[in-house]
């Protein structure tokens, strides 16, 4: 008798997608709340708790649709699978908010840094900062921080799925 194996890809669909609309939301209030560019720490632990419960909950899931069985291997495709479709949603959202919304976003970043790098180093010459600044200017286009999310929330589902899968695990009894 050969059972029927669920597919991860409505899984990794269907988690991603909440998981990123959830994201832009928080997005939202950050951006209304003038949080934005200095962000509170709530809300680094918020977007941590989503990411965790909803790629555990997407893995528990398929496990469920997969008859109680579950691969560490499955465990991490679901996983990274929903933070590559939350973080192509939540960069969208970044790209739409620094070039649309917001098209100065990067000069009141950079603005805000020069306060940060003077506050923290008050021994140091103009010239000094504008170097530093300079240095820190080619990692913060929309794209580099589009590309680094993607690899941030794919390393993010990597983790968070093994630690997931090695918890929920269940291999299938072999069949003769």
């Amino acid at each position: 008798m050969e059972t029927q194996q669920a597919k991860a890809g409505k899984f990794v669909l269907n988690y991603g997608l909440l998981l990123g609309i959830a994201l832009v939301v928080v997005g939202v209030i950050m951006y209304v709340t003038n949080n934005h560019l200095a962000p509170h720490w709530s809300f680094t632990v918020i977007t941590l708790a989503l990411l965790i419960a909803f790629m555990v909950y997407g893995i528990k899931a398929f496990k469920t649709e997969n008859g109680g069985f579950l691969s560490l291997g499955e465990a991490i495709k679901v996983a990274v699978g929903i933070g590559l479709i939350a973080a192509i949603i939540g960069g969208i959202w970044s790209i739409v908010l620094s070039t649309v919304i917001e098209p100065d976003y990067m000069s009141q970043m950079m603005e805000m840094q020069r306060e940060q790098i003077v506050e923290q180093y008050p021994g140091m010459s103009e010239a000094q900062v504008d170097n530093a600044l300079e240095m820190g200017a080619a990692f913060q286009s929309p794209w580099i921080i589009f590309a680094s999310g993607l690899v941030l929330y794919m390393l993010g589902g990597l983790i968070i799925g093994l630690i997931a899968g090695l918890i929920m695990k269940e291999n299938r009894p072999y069949e003769i």
